[in-house]
């Protein structure tokens, strides 16, 4: 899968967000290392502690069906700077890979590539 194809599974998530709040929607596509991937968006709340991010939502889809080994993930937002995980959607990937690949885009489809160990290089652990 091309790193445009998954941004456009992340670019179509974000269209099922639900985010009456913040009105920022946002999609995630998570590839696991045998080409499976999993889609998530972000879904609001109006306690806002229990919002669960696109990143996470891909995420927790993937482990209930049994898959923890992710290589890469996209995040797309529409808005004009790129959509970067936060700091606990870093955390909660770490969990599984910091050698994962994070495509990150803004409006327009424009996007940048880190690893995840440098968008968090010192992750908390056991």
């Amino acid at each position: 899968m091309t790193d445009r194809e998954l941004m456009d599974i992340a670019e179509q998530a974000s269209k099922k967000a639900y985010v009456p709040y913040s009105r920022f929607a946002v999609g995630a596509a998570l590839e696991c290392s045998d080409g499976t991937v999993y889609a998530g968006c972000n879904v609001e709340n109006a306690a806002l502690g229990s919002t669960i991010c696109a990143e996470r939502t891909a995420c927790v889809k993937a482990v209930s069906e049994g898959h923890t080994d992710f290589v890469r993930i996209a995040i797309y937002g529409e808005g004009q700077g790129y959509c970067m995980p936060c700091g606990a959607c870093r955390q909660f990937l770490s969990e599984f890979s910091t050698d994962m690949e994070v495509l990150c885009a803004k409006a327009g489809g424009r996007y940048v590539s880190y690893k995840l160990r440098e968008l968090l290089p010192h992750t908390f652990n056991y």
